[in-house]
């Protein structure tokens, strides 16, 4: 399934992203470093944090990937799955469910909102696979501006979590 709306285009993606996806997930790393946030994804680039490349490339071949493209360049990813990771301090849905496990922009694109666009997808695919809820999980710290940007796209917060001293936030959203 491809969508493209407003110069974006919005496609099924695959194990030859991952080295993109790599690349997004590392910009966005730095440019978080860059205005002092070191908590949320740390200062290690994904590239080489250990199991980092080995991770994006199960997200890009175990699950479902979609790449937003801006001329042609993949410029964001989402990947979604049927659930959290069996190993985060997540409560499972007691209904079928479709699961953010990935959203990231490489930060060139900036502005154009393509994490809006993927959102939106992954709400029409979650739709379209007759499946009710879609949930995703964030990091909560910061004052909180990851969960409000989830909340301006429909989701509602359910359950806070720790991961160490990680603070969570699980939203959901219903689709049906």
């Amino acid at each position: 399934m491809e969508n493209t709306t407003c110069g974006v285009r919005i496609r099924r993606g695959g194990p030859a992203d991952a080295p993109a996806v790599l690349a997004m997930l590392d910009s966005a790393v730095r440019w978080m470093n860059d205005r002092g946030n070191t908590e949320q994804w740390g200062t290690t680039p994904f590239s080489e944090k250990p199991g980092g490349p080995e991770l994006v490339d199960r997200y890009m071949t175990e699950n479902l990937p979609y790449i937003a493209e801006f001329d042609g360049t993949p410029a964001a990813a989402l990947v979604l799955d049927s659930g959290p990771d069996p190993r985060a301090p997540i409560t499972p849905a007691e209904e079928p469910e479709r699961y953010v496990r990935l959203l990231v922009s490489d930060r060139r694109f900036a502005g154009r909102h393509l994490g809006s666009a993927l959102l939106a997808h992954a709400v029409q695919e979650t739709r379209r696979a007759g499946v009710p809820l879609l949930r995703v999980d964030c990091w909560a710290g910061g004052g909180g501006e990851l969960v409000t940007f989830y909340e301006r796209h429909g989701f509602t917060s359910t359950e806070t979590f720790r991961s160490g001293s990680w603070p969570g936030q699980v939203l959901a959203q219903r689709v049906g």
